[in-house]
């Protein structure tokens, strides 16, 4: 080997750097249980002690040092499935943004265009090409983008806007400028909310052009807060309020209105009088005073006063908003008031008649105009700090620029003087309404208070600081991971990789004696280089990486296998050990297979990272970086230990007593049986085929869109009867034995179209309503619902994905798929320089696809263990795509040697010669593989195995097409004449 100094030199100092890099991982490690101590289980604690050792030094090397901040930054970070926290995709609205960009026109075509979009959205397509294909259609040319009442307005004239002389074509360009702008505008926002918010090592990225952010933040619990805090648009606005005395008449109307449509006026019962109905009648008994007989004020659990027109329960805010927002209940509204809008204050705790806490909303009406303008907008705040009012409760207090301060002065002037209140209104949420009792604010300093804790304050600040969005942000996507489970799946990933580790490396000796202790050499510092560059890239490690990590074992020593196996052939046809070995690493020894096979899988993990996400990224990263670290060890590393054994003893023989007569006689007619392996392979083909369609598959929600629960019961509980429970509630559900039997899996498409806050409370309430009988009486909603510490029982795991992100995924999927078989496909042909060989695989690699899908197909209802079709089982096919090109590749390579040598005999014995020498290393590497496979199947973890099943099976159909499949295709497809021409050279040669 050339060059043997440069390449230890390298080594070595990529080994130093590797270990410089992964330090920085055990030293935050050790940090971080440290702060887990300190806090006892407290998670606010731990990141308050983590917060505030942040510029500490805490790594030193005698010749610099680190303070935590600086190690955290450098250290492997751990995804959402081992750290625990949340993962969110926010899809900014693009709709809403071209509102605003048109200043809310009321132009029907325009109106129509935005509907048409939403109506008719793909997977992968983008709104705003949908909203101008709608366009084109509705007008048809008689309107123009360019109106002066939808974007040749004031705001969007002068350079870079729309004037009224331009094309459609000129408009759409300045609006998609204008909306990337608005996205990147919204990243901005975002990722200063996060950067405030406390969580570590917190992710945030655009996802392509789709108007979609990812927002990961490892170790979070308080879920609820979080989605607060990313989906508030942080619409700050200031309004007069209208006072109890001034709409209690409509109220009453309205009231007296809804009787005619909601109730049956013989239902009469008593009711307590309440300050609505003293205020408007003379306090006697009456129809308006009887409980039963009054739709709107009987849902009043709370007397109203000044602003405030009356307390209501939540869960009743949905039905009064729909009176409220009725035709024939707004008409009762006379003159200006016909202009008020109606909102809701932040709940409290009140007492009811009994003395018991109950929840309570505040209603408000606002006053407001014909242009839905409020008096003023909270674009003039510049800061805003989370502080204490003079009662000593927690507030925030606000800083306007110039403009509002005039503004503000004018506002709280008016205010005074006709002793009203301005309610402060940040999303369409009341959070305080004060009056003025001491004459006109000047300065542009405000405060809100209310009924808020210290967290509260600090996350309204927060958002007032960093800005409002541009537009609604709704979780299409997100996943909840409890730390519990978190470390369960370290767990997991650590004894499968070690058990692996172990399975392999013994192997290696079994089989190839002190070549085998070479091999384990270049194994183990392959994988110092694996974590060391997963380390210096940021990269974050997740449990299918650590599967890839596991997977790279088996497949970083199949360069060995085949360098070994080449020299064991060049050793029996009598050449010298450093005859043998110069000959194995040779191009026309083992290198051109080693290249080619590798290639294959680099090309399928390159369309994995590009169509992955989350976790299947992490997979194809590490499975990338493996391939990688794995050739440069195998081929360097243990030719090194190689070299030195030639130069010293010389006694290498790359055998062992128990392996030396392994496969050197072995002669099986593999074409010989084509005929009954083309039988076999089309009856699965089509006994799969007939499945697919008849019994289908089990699509995950990655797939169809859904929300999925991992639920931990105290005992075993039955999957059919939690599932009748739930149906009757959600309409429609599924419960599995998820692992074990105190662990259910619980799908539902309940309201996943809906987006909000509100929306995943409710589910989460109903779910909690609904299975509480299954738990002891002191678990609260809180405990079932929220992750922490040591969580034992309730959610363990939620996700939900939307229908569009659901479409995406498939889409994604489908390409993946067909994109690597022609990829493969095409570099084949291109390496092999004929089409059979391209075929041939695509054959095997169909066949083994198809296997696969109809396997999953015919036994998902029955297996012991999750065979949903999802993103990891994409991860999944890719990989034994990736395989199977490399096994088909190994056998291809072997079998064009022997067609261009002096092989003697026919065309087929022949080729039969190639694949039986191949055997040795067909068998060794699938063997590997499959006992690696097999022990992630044991001990990887409930979460991925079906996703390591796929794989398990995929290997071992892989290895049978490449031989059965694979091959016969190939001579099959080459011409009679090329046949004869062949056994023509070998026979004269």
């Amino acid at each position: 080997m050339q060059n043997k100094g440069l390449i230890k030199f390298f080594a070595i100092l990529f080994a130093l750097v590797s270990i410089y890099q992964l330090s920085f991982t055990f030293v935050s490690s050790k940090v971080k249980n440290d702060a887990k101590s300190f806090a006892g289980g407290n998670p606010e604690k731990e990141v308050k002690y983590l917060d505030s050792i942040g510029k500490e030094k805490v790594f030193n090397l005698g010749f610099t040092d680190f303070t935590f901040n600086e190690v955290s930054d450098k250290q492997i970070n751990k995804g959402l499935d081992l750290e625990g926290g949340i993962n969110v995709t926010l899809q900014i609205s693009v709709k809403d943004i071209l509102k605003g960009l048109s200043n809310n026109s009321k132009n029907p075509v325009f109106n129509k265009s935005l509907a048409d979009a939403t109506a008719n959205l793909e997977g992968n397509k983008s709104y705003l090409d949908k909203f101008f294909d709608a366009f084109e259609t509705n007008s048809k040319g008689s309107v123009k983008l360019a109106s002066p009442d939808i974007f040749a307005n004031r705001s969007l004239q002068g350079e870079g806007g729309v004037d009224f002389q331009m094309t459609d074509a000129q408009v759409q360009k300045v609006i998609k400028r204008k909306v990337d702008e608005s996205v990147e505008s919204a990243f901005g926002v975002l990722r200063k909310r996060i950067d405030k918010f406390g969580v570590t090592q917190p992710n945030i990225q655009k996802l392509g052009e789709s108007g979609r952010i990812l927002v990961e933040l490892p170790g979070a619990k308080d879920v609820d807060r979080i989605k607060k805090l990313l989906q508030s648009t942080a619409q700050l606005e200031f309004w007069e309020t209208y006072k109890i005395e001034e709409i209690g008449n409509f109220l009453m109307a309205a009231n007296e209105s809804l009787k005619k449509t909601e109730i049956a006026k013989s239902e009469i019962k008593t009711v307590a009088k309440d300050s609505l109905s003293a205020l408007l009648t003379d306090g006697k008994d009456s129809a308006a005073t009887k409980k039963g007989n009054n739709p709107l004020l009987d849902k009043m659990i709370g007397q109203g006063g000044g602003p405030v027109l009356g307390l209501f329960s939540p869960k009743d805010t949905a039905v009064v908003n729909g009176y409220l927002k009725r035709a024939d209940i707004r008409v009762l509204l006379a003159g200006d008031q016909r202009y008020a809008k109606f909102v809701w204050g932040i709940p409290s705790a009140i007492k009811d008649a009994k003395g018991k806490d109950v929840d309570a909303v505040e209603l408000y009406a606002l006053k407001g105009n014909r242009d839905n303008i409020p008096a003023m907008s909270g674009g003039v705040v510049t800061d805003a700090k989370d502080t204490f009012d003079q009662s000593g409760k927690p507030a925030v207090s606000m800083q306007m620029n110039n403009q509002g301060a005039k503004a503000w002065e004018e506002l709280t002037g008016r205010a005074f003087t006709q002793k009203s209140n301005i309610a402060i209104v940040l999303d369409d949420i009341v959070y305080s309404a004060p009056g003025v009792s001491s004459g006109p604010i000047a300065g542009g300093r405000s405060e809100i208070s209310g009924t808020f804790d210290v967290t509260q304050t600090k996350d309204l600040a927060n958002v007032l600081r960093a800005g409002k969005l541009p537009a609604a942000a709704d979780i299409v996507q997100s996943e909840v991971v409890g730390p519990s489970l978190g470390q369960e799946a370290i767990d997991h990933g650590t004894n499968s990789a070690l058990v692996g580790l172990l399975l392999v490396s013994l192997w290696m000796i079994v089989y190839y004696g002190k070549a085998g202790w070479y091999a384990n050499i270049a194994l183990a510092v392959n994988l110092l280089f694996l974590f060391g560059i997963l380390a210096s890239l940021g990269a974050v490690l997740t449990l299918p990486g650590i599967a890839g990590i596991v997977l790279t074992m088996g497949t970083a020593v199949d360069a060995n296998i085949i360098i070994y196996e080449r020299a064991k052939e060049e050793l029996r046809a009598g050449k010298t050990l450093g005859e043998a070995v110069e000959t194995s690493y040779s191009w026309k020894g083992a290198m051109r297979s080693i290249v080619d096979a590798n290639v294959t899988h680099i090309l399928i993990g390159t369309v994995l990272f590009i169509f992955g996400s989350g976790p299947i990224k992490g997979f194809a990263t590490t499975l990338l970086i493996g391939i990688v670290t794995s050739l440069f060890t195998s081929i360097f590393i243990a030719r090194i230990f190689i070299d030195r054994n030639i130069a010293g003893k010389n006694d290498l023989t790359f055998v062992t007593g128990f392996s030396k007569n392994f496969f050197t006689n072995f002669h099986f007619d593999f074409l010989g049986i084509k005929k009954w392996t083309y039988a076999f392979s089309t009856i699965v083909v089509i006994v799969s085929v007939i499945s697919l369609f008849t019994n289908k598959l089990d699509q995950g929600v990655d797939f169809v869109g859904g929300r999925t629960f991992q639920v931990r019961f105290e005992k075993p509980v039955v999957a059919e009867d939690v599932k009748a429970e739930l149906t009757k509630v959600f309409g429609s559900a599924e419960a599995k034995i998820f692992g074990n039997d105190n662990q259910l899996k619980i799908t539902t498409k309940y309201k996943v179209e809906e987006h909000g806050v509100k929306a995943d409370e409710e589910v989460n309430r109903l779910l909690f309503n609904s299975l509480k009988n299954h738990f002891s009486a002191g678990l609260t909603y809180d405990r079932f619902v929220k992750t922490y510490e040591g969580k034992k029982f309730g959610i363990v795991q939620a996700s939900k994905v939307g229908p569009t992100v659901a479409e995406d995924i498939k889409t994604n999927a489908y390409w993946a798929v067909l994109g690597a078989m022609l990829i493969v496909f095409l570099y084949l042909l291109i390496s092999f320089r004929k089409w059979q060989y391209g075929l041939g695989a695509i054959a095997a690699v169909a066949h083994d696809v198809i296997f696969v899908l109809g396997i999953y197909s015919l036994c998902y209802k029955f297996m012991p263990f999750g065979m949903e079709i999802d993103q990891h089982f994409i991860a999944a096919i890719l990989t034994v795509i990736g395989y199977s090109m490399n096994d088909t590749v190994i056998v291809f390579d072997r079998v064009r040697e022997f067609l261009d040598g002096k092989t003697k005999g026919t065309f087929a014995e022949i080729v039969n010669k190639s694949i039986n020498s191949t055997m040795s290393r067909t068998i060794n590497t699938s063997l590997t593989m499959i006992g690696v496979l097999f022990i992630m199947f044991i001990f990887g973890g409930e979460s991925i195995r079906g996703f390591i099943f796929a794989m398990l099976v995929g290997i071992i159909v892989g290895t049978y097409s490449s031989l059965f499949i694979a091959t016969p295709v190939l001579v099959d497809t080459i011409s009679k004449e090329d046949k004869k021409l062949i056994e023509q050279h070998h026979q004269e040669s």
